[in-house]
């Protein structure tokens, strides 16, 4: 039997003797874009984090592909938040992009003509051709997240793992990314994204994890995405509460396109 892409069981996490996820066990199979929505403070950045390590979990692991993720760390791409990078470092568009290819590369570690063109070709693609020598603190909120993704994508990766990916993008932006990120699921790629925008979460994934410090509810769109867990996951923050409601009146009513 062809392991999950994502297996994590039992994983807690803890900041200060506060918990930031509880006891959350799920599988992903391999080829899904799966949507991780929940209330701000709700884990959901946590739990991207401690998946590969960067928190280290009170208890509960998580395999990927089946193995452990130092395994097949070059079959994942981990997109942090914006705000978790050093934007003043200095470093170009088109060196950031190249490092995406760094773990695949052989021996003494040197750049080939290969991976230039690569990169080359995916700035083309991302339309940021045209900056690729500019210095990344240069860039607007839209462009550093179509850097990351021009990273993610220079790696090759089996498995995707983004942290608001649009966050701070305008419009066409966002669309340019969620094509591109429809793109490689339909290449059988597996992607998890956190994801804030209700309104969008039928358009975009196929799945929802839904998350308030444990888990609320795990599964197919058309199965989770529905009143009654909503209202579990976001009744105590009463602004998203009420886009909630809103939400749901919308489609009760079959408003929603």
């Amino acid at each position: 039997m062809k392991p999950s892409a994502v297996e994590v069981n039992q994983l807690t996490v803890s900041y200060d003797q506060t918990s930031a996820l509880w006891d959350v066990s799920f599988c992903v199979p391999e080829g899904k874009m799966v949507g991780v929505i929940g209330p701000n403070g709700a884990g959901k950045s946590s739990l991207l984090k401690a998946m590969v390590g960067l928190v280290k979990p009170l208890s509960g692991k998580t395999l990927f592909f089946g193995e452990p993720f130092k395994k097949v760390r070059k079959r994942i791409a981990y997109i942090p938040q914006k705000g978790a990078i050093d934007w003043e470092f200095p470093i170009t568009v088109f060196d950031v992009v190249l490092m995406g290819r760094y773990g695949h590369l052989p021996g003494l570690k040197w750049y080939r003509k290969a991976d230039r063109a690569a990169a080359h070709q995916i700035l083309k693609l991302l339309e940021m051709d045209h900056l690729q020598n500019r210095q990344i603190s240069e860039l607007s909120g839209g462009q550093q997240q179509r850097l990351f993704i021009a990273r993610a994508l220079m790696q090759d990766a089996d498995l995707f793992l983004l942290d608001e990916p649009f966050s701070g993008v305008d419009q066409s932006t966002e669309k340019m990314i969620i094509d591109i990120l429809k793109g490689l699921k339909n290449q059988g790629k597996t992607l998890m994204i956190v994801h804030h925008d209700l309104e969008t979460v039928e358009e975009y994934f196929d799945s929802v994890l839904m998350i308030k410090t444990s888990l609320v509810a795990h599964g197919d769109v058309a199965e989770v995405f529905n009143p009654e867990t909503l209202k579990s996951a976001f009744e105590p923050t009463h602004s998203l509460f009420d886009e909630v409601l809103s939400l749901s009146q919308k489609k009760s009513t079959g408003l929603r396109s």
